[in-house]
């Protein structure tokens, strides 16, 4: 039940890229500055994806004075700065996606919760100019899960929403494509497990394959949700391929 999609935006951070060790490793650091306790990679893979603020201050110990979150915060900023590129990676089929996209004359755009400096320092290491417009946290502008941003996207390319379809791993990234009315790719490789995203999306009695995956998309309000579980499964839905 795939349809043609003109514009793929994408969010970045367990979706295109493995960038969980590092924001980790950043977290971490910043917490031993402040004498803090240090989280477990579990524990940080939950905080993320309502961008850098929200995830020290879920990291914190419960009770910490707004300074102290402040000063943790801007160490984290610091040290993420220097080290967002020690061990982060794309995900495997990742690029030969984004290259198979473009030979479709698809355009490429991502929008972020995170800084949105790095934002433009990760994509363009390692998507080089696949990406026509990528987007992170700026002042005023909402952060997602409200649709400014991807707003922004469609806009500034010209493109219509239901021209466009909104792919991400995390429950922020369904609220975003409700909020923007847009078709979206909920994948299961990322930051959070399936049982989340189907909570998220309220969805039930859902027609499952052999392999326990979705057999197609379903319609909610105003667009369609679709799951993938690996980076074929989505190539297949972008591309409205068979197989």
């Amino acid at each position: 039940m795939s349809k043609f999609y003109q514009a793929i935006i994408f969010d970045l951070d367990g979706t295109l890229l493995n960038t969980l060790q590092d924001l980790a490793n950043s977290t971490n650091y910043a917490l031993s500055c402040m004498g803090f306790p240090t989280r477990t990679l579990a524990e940080v893979r939950n905080f993320v994806g309502n961008g850098v603020a929200k995830l020290i201050e879920r990291a914190v110990p419960l009770g910490t004075a707004p300074e102290a979150i402040s000063e943790t915060l801007k160490i984290f900023k610091a040290h993420y700065a220097e080290h967002c590129e020690d061990t982060t990676a794309p995900y495997e089929g990742i690029t030969a996606l984004l290259d198979a996209l473009l030979a479709e004359g698809k355009t490429i755009a991502v929008v972020s919760n995170k800084i949105d400096s790095a934002v433009s320092v990760l994509c363009k290491k390692y998507f080089g100019d696949r990406i026509t417009l990528c987007i992170g946290d700026r002042e005023g502008i909402r952060k997602k899960p409200a649709p400014d941003s991807v707003y922004e996207v469609l806009r500034r390319l010209h493109i219509a929403k239901e021209d466009a379809v909104y792919i991400g791993d995390s429950e922020v990234d369904i609220e975003t494509a409700k909020n923007a009315e847009m078709d979206c790719v909920s994948v299961t490789w990322g930051f959070r497990d399936m049982d989340v995203l189907l909570d998220t999306w309220g969805l039930t009695n859902l027609a499952w394959d052999e392999k326990g995956t979705l057999k197609e998309g379903v319609f909610y309000g105003k667009g369609v949700a679709y799951f993938a579980d690996s980076v074929r499964e989505l190539e297949k839905i972008l591309l409205c391929r068979e197989k």
